[in-house]
């Protein structure tokens, strides 16, 4: 702003001196030199005889800087060499310009020689750049806070990482994490990033606190090749994929039940293959697979899978045979005084893979009680499930009560927005997880025990070939169940009763009630017996129940 009878020499000066100390970063190695060039004149006139000391003290300095980094905490390599020969030659022009003079022939020609030299790999320096432009942001960020509605707000501490810049960022009271999210395409207009370049992530330890992280390039923009299992018992943590931060996403699956989720092409059969190319490095659990898509995705691994059901009738045997392990096992932990099943090499642990759960549930119904029946029952027993959905909608996943159950949720790209709260639950999409924006297969959000924040991960590459080679190298090493398992599977207790066919509804039902075993009948096994759907079924049970003919042993179990 010019000021009336301001002296423009003064006006000059000033803005010559706001540029000089804005770029003060890019301009450092002329002003390195210009005062060199000036020490080294004030100690010619005062001290020209003390050049051997300055060699020596220089040349200490450059070795400690080329081979631990001091004073200034180097860690790169290429750093410390860098900075090893500025001081080197530092010291020795400087020691010349002392004994000689600074103006001696060749020494300016050296000084800007050399000054134009070295200075090309700072200004190069992609660290340094960054950490400039970050430096302007703190220093700009109070207007940057009040365009984007976080007037208040301040930047505590900065850094620069690999991928761009993160800082840690107070809150206005009154303000929350809520709110920075809201504000987020803000943010990236007003710093003059890419779209979809700033994350946001609450601090654990300060509801008014928050971590802001600007990514210059995506970390995530190629895929990630698979290396190896690290998983040898369903205990270890499967290693998943890499967070932004080139940090691994490890999660459990013991115990728990798996619910990957994500539209067409998002990667949905890759983040399946890396659980499983873990899971059959384990010699505590037995695989059994779903897939009724003419097992395209998971014939690849029936070498190592312990049962593959490829048809809705298998499908349905097969989470029966899972029910009765099931019932087994709790049975015999309720005489033992023991509360959960511990897998061992000896008694596996039962993780059973779905590929595509909606189709089962349209294709096979009787199916699905089964499959709620695990999902409430059997962690504890250690029978768990791994299902993949395109789309987990409320009828799809039982009205909600079997994904409800799912405690480890994986989302992958999403077509609509409401799909981010169906897959992960009502809400997360208000608190940042917009897997809508995902870009690229295998980009997915995770939520689970100690994965509560909104963080970006790409799920390892599992080729063809890594199949192959996994499936070869542990095929003849995988587990068999246990025999009380197995023996609950070939009971006669566990099948419906085989009638002949075109047997009457009515008659078939009575006599299934009333050669069912003691712990009854499920409702699913009706359906099947009488071949009548599910709303039948029900109804003709409380007639019979209430004329005295049929009772209800437990929850969905019924016998005469």
């Amino acid at each position: 702003m010019l000021v009336p009878d301001e002296p423009l020499l003064l006006v000059a000066i000033t803005a010559i001196g706001r540029a000089l100390f804005r770029y003060r970063s890019e301009l450092a190695p002329l002003t390195t030199a210009c005062a060199h060039f000036v020490a080294a004149l004030l100690l010619h006139h005062n001290h020209p005889g003390a050049w051997p000391w300055i060699g020596g003290v220089a040349a200490a300095v450059a070795i400690a800087a080329g081979l631990w980094g001091i004073p200034w905490r180097l860690g790169r390599t290429s750093e410390r060499i860098y900075a090893s020969t500025v001081i080197a030659a530092i010291g020795a022009w400087l020691a010349a310009g002392t004994a000689f003079g600074p103006a001696r022939s060749p020494l300016p020609t050296m000084l800007v020689v050399s000054t134009l030299v070295l200075a090309v790999p700072w200004w190069a320096h992609r660290r340094r750049r960054a950490r400039v432009k970050v430096d302007r942001v703190i220093n700009a960020w109070p207007d940057v806070a009040e365009a984007t509605g976080l007037a208040g707000s301040r930047i505590m501490s900065a850094a620069v990482d690999t991928w761009g810049w993160r800082a840690r960022m107070a809150l206005r009271p009154g303000q929350s994490v809520a709110d920075a999210i809201s504000h987020v395409p803000a943010i990236e207009s007003a710093l003059g990033t890419r779209p979809g370049a700033v994350r946001v992530e609450q601090d654990p330890s300060h509801a008014g606190r928050l971590t802001m992280r600007v990514l210059a390039s995506d970390p995530h923009a190629g895929a990630i090749g698979w290396k190896s299992q690290r998983a040898r018992s369903i205990a270890d943590p499967i290693d998943l994929g890499v967070f932004e931060d080139a940090t691994s996403v490890r999660v459990s699956v013991l115990r728990r039940h798996v619910l990957i989720g994500g539209t067409t092409d998002s990667g949905k059969s890759g983040v399946l293959n890396v659980f499983l190319g873990n899971l059959v490095a384990c010699s505590d659990v037995v695989l059994w697979g779903i897939d009724l898509k003419g097992g395209m995705e998971l014939r690849p691994w029936a070498s190592c899978l312990d049962r593959l059901a490829t048809t809705p009738e298998e499908a349905a045997r097969l989470l029966a045979d899972a029910v009765a392990i099931l019932d087994a096992r709790a049975d015999a932990s309720g005489r033992d005084n023991s509360r959960v099943w511990k897998p061992t090499s000896a008694a596996p642990a039962l993780v059973i893979v779905i590929d595509e759960y909606a189709e089962l549930v349209d294709t096979a119904p009787d199916a699905a009680g089964h499959a709620e029946s695990i999902a409430r029952r059997g962690r504890a027993v250690a029978v768990d499930l791994l299902a993949a959905t395109q789309r987990p909608t409320q009828k799809a996943m039982g009205g909600g009560a079997l994904r409800s159950q799912m405690s480890v949720r994986v989302c992958l790209r999403v077509r609509e927005r409401r799909d981010v709260d169906l897959i992960l639950d009502k809400g997360m999409l208000a608190a940042g997880w917009h897997a809508h924006t995902l870009d690229a297969p295998g980009k997915f959000y995770l939520l689970a025990d100690g994965h509560n924040q909104p963080r970006r991960a790409r799920a390892y590459l599992v080729t063809d070939e890594d199949v192959r080679t996994t499936v070869a190298r542990y095929a003849d090493q995988r587990p068999e169940l246990d025999a009380l398992s197995q023996a609950a599977i070939d009971s006669p207790k566990s099948r419906p009763a085989e009638l002949p066919a075109g047997s009457d509804p009515e008659q078939a039902l009575t006599l299934a009630l009333a050669g069912a075993p003691e712990e009854g009948m499920t409702v699913p096994d009706l359906m099947q017996v009488t071949g009548m759907g599910r709303t039948w079924i029900y109804e003709r049970l409380q007639a019979l129940a209430a004329g005295g003919q049929a009772r209800q042993v437990a929850r969905g179990r019924w016998r005469a």
